[in-house]
């Protein structure tokens, strides 16, 4: 373990400061301060190296937590990224991105704060980088056979990493017009610039990976015809269909989905002229939907220059502590204080919006909201709460359906499940001999770690199918269930 006694000496949990919001929404980068090495290494040795590492039960990579925490506390970073790569192909995403299930399950986490799993992750994997540890890992031996995978989200990279090692010829065919799918366009710089994202990518080329950028495949290129140029397909296209509310005067202006504001924010935060630009500056902002895509919108409006940021949620504010029912080490709803948060704004629960009011242009004005109870689980409107609120943009982060049915889904005739997700088998094949799916678009809406699981798991289904066998890692089968986060 690492130190026998760090959780007896330190019972403190110590993560990097946030650089001060004055200067922070006056630019894109990343929010966080450089830590102490010190101090990082002091609560990597919190780790007991549990004889059951809950830690394990929380990440759904199965990443070996105790062995890198070790290795950090020693300042052994050359053994701490090869454990930690051992079963993450992208920790600087996960360092960065993810909830950290991990962290609520801690055995340490019982009685004292978790150890700061999430933060020696990232430290590690930058260190790596830095000292040139990350390397280029091309096959030995190509096998012949191709692979197209549609989308170049952390799914479909971590797919196409998995595959071109395992020595397969694989294509990565992407929309838009660079690589990275909601990493590149959906997530703000300020919580993962690009470069990190770039680095990445740029080992994925030197591998052999190859990129098509800009080809919309179900329009510039048919499914069929991706049949007919490869031997297998994994479709990795995510959950896009967003949830609307059907709530009167929905057609003003004004009123659009968080994947219409949230790209364009990024093009304009990187230097790129985005032609009638979504923007929040000068207006009273209205975010529905109070999870980490309204949090990107909050801190995405403050960096515009909004007036003012609410955010609106359905259900009832959660307690600061665990609740009894979702006991240790499940991932408990708790309420929590992201850094857009910290920003400012106002964070309405248990309302609900009844009515969007217009103005003589046809453009949204104000938000009419009620404050609601739930009945027989269901949210019930309670007279008398009406009020309305000011609004000249309103952006919906309710969450997605699934993926889209149209195109390259309808053209390849796959089936789908009862969720509107594309149905496949315990290999993550879908009904369609030689076609894969990963990440959302089987899963539905998820978090990333479960993206790079579902990616290399679904890369070993494919690898077994072409090959025969294979010897990739299979961290989780594909009815194994998100997390509540």
């Amino acid at each position: 373990m690492a130190d026998p006694q760090g959780f007896l000496t330190v019972r403190e949990r110590e993560l990097p400061k946030r650089r001060p919001v004055p200067v922070r929404i006056r630019d894109w980068k990343e929010v966080y301060e450089e830590q102490d090495l010190g101090q990082l290494q002091r609560q990597a040795g919190r780790c007991m190296d549990c004889g059951i590492p809950f830690c394990h039960s929380g990440c759904p990579l199965g990443n070996l937590i105790p062995e890198w925490n070790n290795h950090a506390w020693k300042g052994d970073w050359e053994d701490a990224i090869e454990r930690l790569h051992a079963t993450n192909n992208f920790p600087e995403f996960t360092g960065r991105l993810c909830p950290a299930p991990c962290e609520a399950a801690c055995v340490l986490g019982i009685n004292q704060p978790a150890v700061t799993i999430k933060q020696i992750e990232v430290t590690t994997i930058d260190r790596a980088f830095d000292d040139g540890l990350v390397r280029p890992l091309p096959p030995e031996r190509l096998s012949g056979k191709t692979v197209a995978v549609v989308g170049s989200g952390p799914a479909g990279l971590a797919a196409a990493q998995q595959l071109t090692r395992a020595g397969h010829t694989v294509a990565v065919f992407e929309r838009a017009d660079k690589p990275g799918g909601l990493l590149r366009y959906g997530i703000p710089e300020f919580k993962m610039e690009k470069a990190v994202l770039d680095r990445r990518l740029r080992q994925m080329e030197q591998e052999g990976t190859r990129f098509r950028n800009g080809v919309a495949v179900g329009t510039d290129l048919t499914g069929q015809q991706l049949r007919d140029r490869y031997d297998a397909v994994v479709l990795a296209i995510g959950s896009t269909v967003p949830r609307d509310l059907a709530a009167e005067g929905r057609q003003l202006a004004g009123i659009h989905q968080a994947m219409d504001f949230l790209p364009q924010g990024n093009r304009a935060a990187l230097g790129e002229t985005v032609e009638g630009q979504i923007l929040a500056t000068d207006k009273d902002v209205v975010v529905i939907g109070g999870g980490d895509t309204g949090a990107d919108c909050i801190g995405t409006s403050h960096r515009q220059g909004a007036r003012s940021v609410t955010s609106l949620e359905i259900m009832p504010q959660p307690g600061g502590d665990r609740p009894e029912s979702q006991p240790w080490p499940t991932y408990p709803m708790v309420y929590r204080v992201a850094s857009a948060h910290e920003e400012g704004g106002d964070r309405m629960y248990a309302v609900s919006t009844t009515e969007f009011v217009g103005d003589d242009d046809g453009h949204v004005a104000g938000l009419r909201l009620t404050e609601v109870e739930f009945v027989d689980g269901r949210p019930t409107g309670k007279p008398g709460t009406e009020r309305t609120i000011p609004a000249q943009l309103v952006l919906f982060a309710m969450g997605f359906l699934g993926p889209q049915g149209e195109g390259v889904v309808e053209q390849l005739g796959v089936d789908l499940d009862e969720r509107s997700n594309v149905r496949r088998d315990k290999n993550f094949m879908s009904s369609v001999p030689g076609v894969f799916v990963a990440g959302d678009a089987g899963r539905g809406q998820s978090l990333i770690v479960w993206a790079i699981a579902e990616g290399r798991a679904a890369a070993a289904g494919v690898d077994a199918w072409l090959t025969g066998s294979s010897s990739l890692p299979r961290p989780i089968g594909p009815t194994d269930r998100p997390l509540t986060v």
